[in-house]
């Protein structure tokens, strides 16, 4: 233990009657990104991955300080996998008023510590599926946290782009109508996937593109989504070529996304035609702007969305540790 103007500081893993004061410290740590106490609910304490000892949690003179949560892998994402050497630390914060006195760097060797007893010898900041609260740092909203965690040994492995575009207004661009009109008359079909093609539509999304896409659909509609919130395409011969919808994740309304087109497909204007008629139904049901955390900002996905009218609201850093061997 050490001592803190609030008294003497523990760190320790997560206790029943945490949850309140963990979430409103987090608010007043993060107010660029605060949570509710249902999103933690979901997102944090009913993951199937959740160990409380993971959380790690900073108190001092019964006040919540800060929390750093490291996870691995309990049940696999997919298949029989549990990435047995991989963890993740999906999110930090230290209250403003404990800074500047190494308790950030003492959560996330706390955080660390707890994964290599595990046998994670390679972590990631912070793209943990199914559950992570954002993409990556935002290094530009959390300076001190992207100089902490490179201290630490965290290097940058990819960027990915937050976009949102206002839906004020919008309507169909005349040349993706124009597309539309032609693609349709060669025999392709776009339209709400009946719930027979539901199958179809999630072996697309988990094998061709990535299988935490598989989930988001599949949880998406059982928790009682329309389906209308996915608009599908379909080829000439009837083979599923690429979809696109909103409203996977969270019930958020104005999130867009999964969305994939198939390689082999693009080029032909699918994309560009799946996108809009998704904001358009969007539109329609009251949306008044649509947003997504990640893609690749310098990606053909990135090159279509800005043409679409997206704009770059945040960066953020994925980033790794590797063990020393």
């Amino acid at each position: 233990m050490a001592s803190t103007p609030f008294g003497e500081r523990e760190t320790r893993g997560f206790r029943a009657g945490d949850g309140p004061p963990l979430v409103a410290a987090w608010c007043h740590s993060a107010p660029a990104d605060p949570i509710t106490p249902d999103r933690f609910r979901t997102l944090v304490l009913l993951d199937g991955n959740f160990d409380p000892e993971g959380l790690r949690v900073a108190v001092a003179g019964g006040r919540v300080l800060g929390a750093a949560y490291a996870v691995r892998r309990l049940t696999p994402a997919h298949g029989t996998d549990l990435e047995s050497e991989l963890g993740w630390i999906p999110f930090f914060f230290v209250d403003p008023a404990a800074r500047g006195q190494g308790l950030g760097r003492l959560l996330l060797t706390d955080a660390l510590d707890w994964l290599r007893e595990h046998g994670r010898t390679t972590v990631d900041f912070s793209s943990y599926t199914p559950h992570y609260i954002l993409p990556g740092l935002d290094a530009a909203a959390y300076p001190e946290a992207a100089r902490l965690l490179d201290s630490l040994g965290f290097r940058t492995r990819y960027e990915a782009a937050a976009m949102d575009r206002s839906l004020v207004g919008h309507r169909m661009p005349d040349a993706v109508a124009r597309r539309r009109d032609e693609l349709t008359a060669q025999g392709y079909r776009f339209g709400t996937p009946a719930d027979d093609d539901l199958v179809e539509l999630i072996a697309l999304a988990g094998n061709r593109f990535t299988p935490d896409w598989a989930r988001a659909i599949r949880e998406c509609l059982a928790g009682g989504a329309p389906p209308d919130r996915i608009v599908v395409a379909r080829e000439p011969g009837g083979r599923l070529a690429g979809w696109a919808m909103h409203g996977a994740y969270e019930s958020a309304l104005e999130r867009f996304g999964p969305f994939g087109v198939l390689e082999e497909a693009r080029g032909t204007g699918l994309g560009k035609v799946l996108l809009h008629l998704v904001l358009a139904r969007m539109r329609a049901r009251g949306a008044h702007g649509a947003w997504f955390l990640w893609t690749g900002a310098r990606s053909p996905a990135g090159h279509l969305y800005r043409a679409a009218g997206f704009t770059t609201t945040r960066v953020f850093r994925v980033l790794r540790r590797e063990a020393a061997r």
